[in-house]
């Protein structure tokens, strides 16, 4: 089909000039052997979180309170969404090159375990601090003012939901002088037997919770493999991909595993809390898949916009995932002032919703965006002079080639 009307000529505005100009700035500032794939994959896993939440999580009006439901429940048909987004395995893949990296750069400057371990920590939970004290005192109100304590409690515990992700993080992070030797079959290992002993020979559920550490210690391990070099040829990739997959594809269809990668409310086992042997296979497959990628996204983050949108996620990475909850909860909270709005109060039982529900992603994004505005000075305090480390920090040894750069 063609166009009635001739295309008018682009004119380049003044604010797409500047953004360029800034994205040229940016991207000469970054040294040139920079690794800029692990940002990029570090970039990916925190969007693909954020936009997973805000595709499966529904706040669903019901009288005077408001209840948590999931699209998964009514339509299990659409479980292939969670394999696109639910890219947690990558981040804990990243996390672990870059911990065990800045462990061995900082010994070699001479810096304490102790110095090392206080700068990541303080970065990783300065953020969270905002979060907890603005909920303390809505979920305060609220109940003052004579909300229904189960409203109360699911906006609670949804805004509050990812910080099991810091802790375990942090865990393995503080162990990282311990694991940059670990290999990965280790912790796979421990969590093929806690299912085995859970699912097949009925013992308590609570030995599930083994896997919340050992089952993101198997990406975190092969990221220590990656800065090992273990991990360069394609042949790692194509082999964690495709046994993953396989395994993943074994355990949905014969071992009774669900097919969602993320818990669905009211299903009896879920993929992620805590994480299942299916879980953790998958997640092989997306560190394969991610570790496949590297070249390409070397090559795409030589443009100077594409690295500069990649680079400003980086910086702010902590503030948009503890974020992006509240954004979607306040969006709903504000749309019930018009009445019970589909894709955003309405029970997720149909395409309907699907759709609808796509075209609030824009809303949230704009309100995480100033949620963003608000309280990203949270994260970049106290950085100082190293508030540019996205472009700056973990330069690589000299003998390490652009092609093959493991640092990042």
């Amino acid at each position: 089909m063609t166009d009635l009307a001739p295309a008018a000529p682009r004119i380049p505005s003044p604010a797409r000039g500047a953004l360029r100009e800034a994205a040229a700035r940016i991207d000469a500032a970054t040294p040139e052997d920079r690794d800029r794939a692990v940002d990029a994959l570090r970039a990916l896993a925190i969007l693909g979180v954020v936009l997973g939440h805000w595709l499966v999580t529904a706040l669903v009006a019901d009288g005077g309170s408001l209840h948590s439901a999931s699209p998964l429940g009514d339509m299990p048909w659409l479980a292939p969404v969670s394999w696109a987004f639910q890219t947690l395995a990558v981040f804990f893949l990243v996390g672990g090159h870059v911990a065990t990296r800045g462990y061995v750069s900082a010994r070699a400057r001479g810096e304490s375990y102790g110095r090392w371990l206080s700068a990541r920590l303080s970065r990783l939970f300065r953020p969270v601090l905002a979060v907890l004290a603005l909920w303390t005192v809505t979920a305060a109100l609220l109940l003052l003012t004579g909300a229904d304590f189960v409203t109360v409690h699911t906006l609670v515990k949804l805004a509050l939901s990812p910080m099991w992700f810091l802790l375990v993080f942090a865990a393995l992070t503080a162990a990282t002088p311990l694991l940059t030797r670990l290999h990965p079959l280790w912790p796979l290992v421990v969590v093929l037997h806690m299912d085995l002993l859970r699912f097949g020979f009925g013992a308590p559920s609570w030995l599930g919770w083994v896997n919340l550490a050992a089952g993101w210690l198997v990406p975190y391990a092969l990221g220590a493999a990656w800065t090992r070099g273990e991990l360069d040829r394609p042949r790692a990739g194509w082999i964690l991909l495709t046994g993953g997959t396989a395994a993943t594809a074994a355990l949905v269809a014969w071992a009774g595993y669900p097919a969602s990668m993320v818990g669905v409310p009211g299903a009896s086992v879920s993929n992620l809390n805590p994480p299942t042997l299916a879980a953790v296979t998958f997640g092989l497959a997306q560190c394969g898949l991610a570790l496949l990628l590297r070249d390409r996204l070397r090559r795409a983050m030589r443009r100077p916009v594409a690295w500069a949108a990649v680079a400003l996620v980086n910086l702010s990475a902590m503030t948009i995932f503890l974020w992006h909850q509240t954004a979607l909860m306040a969006t709903t909270a504000t749309g019930l002032l018009a009445g019970r709005l589909p894709g955003l109060h309405t029970l997720p039982d149909g395409l309907d919703w699907v759709a609808v529900r796509l075209a609030w992603l824009p809303v949230f994004a704009l309100v995480l965006a100033g949620c963003w505005a608000t309280f990203r000075s949270c994260e970049q305090r106290g950085r100082g002079r190293r508030r540019t480390r996205v472009v700056h920090t973990h330069r690589p040894q000299r003998r390490a080639t652009g092609a093959g750069a493991r640092h990042v």
